[in-house]
């Protein structure tokens, strides 16, 4: 009887030819006699695994671990996918995907996935599926149990596809069932713009995944030319980046032909490239303000670091992630891809923003951001001092408000999601997203629920004192300050109404967030999230002070925070 090998017998047969050749070839080289010697040992290793280990060892998960615990000792953004997870990969690149076009979340009492923002104009939408619709079953097939990750890739498939996906319902008494046909989602880069403050423009960027350039010009010009906007505010918030080329297309709009914006430098020399403005730009005396966080990476790193290092726009908010390294997609055997980091990119004045060195680990193997004292200064076109090692910093630092405890118990336990779930219940439309307000009679409805609800929630502040007696004890303290620890925990004591009633400013403005998305979706909710906006409210007013914006961006003038 025959036996042809099956794809690891095969992997293991092409590695060990491989590393035959590679032994017999550079023998004299004493890293490429290493790298052939150690890719011998890892094929005999699973070959006496499968031959000879006591229980029967699955080659797909074993190896696979290997290959994830090699990568892992590298960076987070060189990674394997096999044949049977392209699709991720290709939603990385192209923004798309083929499925219904909705967020899940998962209700941990339930055990089940629940619908938590079908995005308009796509399928689930289009069905009738609404934000709190608990998800049964998916042809027949009972959902209990599985997990989102699980519950995504059914719901997800091959595009023009049907299926039928039951879900319960608040407020109807029989599960209803829909018949869906999958599509191809293509998030919008530009979920939202307007015109904010006195004459400025606004662009929502959230993603440089797909045709972001595009879809950023047409929003530019239309503000540009019907709204006649005389500043603009881009927000790269959140925005964790995409392709490299759709950055410097955008930074084009601003920048004269024939600039660099940014250069790419590896290992290879076919991996080294500086990319150039190619076309006449839109407008090159517009003053611009970017709006940037702790989570503005790749990309969007490198249009807000192009911009202020030729000195064209003021960045505004907190320090971005620092993300320098480029990655390449490379083909591997049985349809499997390689992600691999392959160079590092530099922006105009010279510098890498990249903030954190893997190829330098600490003893316990976590990499560490490089810290200010080895970072080099380098200058913008007007001779401000910028860092590279760092991600971007701001020009203009907005000190970040810190959320109450209570808000984050709030949300994980659901409270806010389901409110807003029996809101829109009660209530078939509401004002205008720029219009609408979150009443007091609103919010003390919400208040009884929590109340019914049997709400409760660690208090750092309680878990700060019972820590302080128990020292206070070890030490010997506890005796002479009993009166003051029982006046202490007199203040402290629990009182859920106080809470409420004192953290209402926040509560109130997410509750307004998740209803305004129930109805106007995600153009809603950044309309809601801007009207109290300090990062906004930071860049119109450098924006609105044109003297204030020359200074910023000339030599004499130095980061201040706000």
């Amino acid at each position: 009887m025959k036996r042809y090998p099956n794809k690891q017998t095969g992997f293991i047969i092409v590695a060990a030819v491989v590393a035959a050749f590679v032994f017999f070839s550079f023998k004299g080289d004493e890293r490429n006699f290493q790298l052939a010697r150690n890719i011998d040992v890892f094929t005999s290793i699973i070959k006496e695994l499968d031959m000879l280990y006591v229980d029967t060892i699955n080659p797909d998960k074993t190896i696979r671990r290997g290959i994830d615990a090699m990568l892992g000792s590298l960076d987070p953004y060189t990674v394997y996918y096999p044949e049977e997870d392209r699709s991720e990969l290709e939603q990385m690149i192209k923004g798309s995907y083929g499925g219904i076009g909705s967020l899940i979340t998962y209700d941990v009492k339930r055990q089940r996935s629940v619908i938590a923002e079908p995005y308009e104009g796509m399928p689930a939408q289009r069905a009738g599926l609404k934000a709190g619709d608990i998800l049964l079953e998916i042809d027949g097939r009972d959902l209990k149990g599985k997990n989102n990750s699980q519950v995504s890739e059914m719901l997800r498939g091959q595009v023009n596809t049907a299926f039928k996906l039951t879900v319960e319902r608040l407020g109807t008494k029989e599960p209803l069932t829909f018949d869906i046909i999958r599509k191809s989602i293509e998030l919008p880069t530009v979920p939202y713009y307007g015109v904010v403050g006195n004459n400025t423009g606004y662009i929502n960027l959230n993603s440089f995944s797909g045709k972001p350039a595009k879809a950023f010009k047409q929003a530019f010009l239309d503000l540009k030319k019907n709204k006649g906007i005389a500043s603009l505010v881009i927000d790269l918030r959140n925005n964790g980046g995409g392709l490299l080329e759709e950055a410097v297309e955008i930074a084009n709009c601003f920048v004269p032909r024939g600039k660099v914006i940014v250069t790419t430098q590896g290992k290879q020399k076919q991996t080294g490239n500086t990319y150039k403005t190619q076309r006449e730009p839109i407008d090159t005396e517009i003053p611009i303000a970017i709006l940037v966080n702790g989570e503005t990476a790749s990309s969007s790193e490198i249009l807000a670091g192009a911009l202020q290092d030729l000195d064209r726009a003021v960045i505004v908010g907190i320090r971005t992630f620092g993300k320098g390294l480029v990655q390449t997609p490379a083909s591997l055997p049985y349809g499997g891809t390689l992600k691999i980091t392959t160079a590092k990119y530099y922006i105009p004045s010279g510098r890498c923003i990249q903030a954190i060195n893997y190829n330098d680990r600490n003893e316990d193997g976590n990499a560490g951001r490089i810290p200010d004292s080895l970072t080099t200064v380098f200058h913008t076109v007007a001779g401000r001092e910028v860092r590279d090692g760092g991600g971007i910093s701001p020009d203009r630092i907005v000190k970040q408000e810190r959320l109450p405890n209570i808000l984050y118990y709030l949300v994980n336990d659901n409270l806010i999601f389901n409110y807003a779930t029996q809101f829109c219940l009660k209530h078939p439309a509401i004002a205008p997203a720029e219009q609408f307000t979150l009443t007091d009679a609103n919010y003390n409805d919400f208040k009884e629920t929590v109340k019914e609800a049997g709400f409760s929630y660690d208090r750092q502040s309680e878990k700060v004192l019972k820590n302080l007696k128990e020292t206070a004890e070890f030490e010997g303290y506890m005796e002479a300050a009993a009166e003051e620890f029982k006046a202490l925990e007199k203040k402290l004591a629990h009182n859920l109404e106080r809470d409420l009633d004192y953290f209402a400013k926040d509560i109130k403005r997410m509750i307004a967030y998740e209803i305004v998305k129930r109805y106007y979706y995600q153009r809603g909710s950044i309309i809601e999230q801007l009207k109290d906006d300090d990062d906004l409210r930071e860049a119109l007013k450098v924006l609105g002070n044109p003297e204030e914006y020359k200074s910023i961006l000339s030599t004499a003038s130095g980061r201040t925070s706000a």
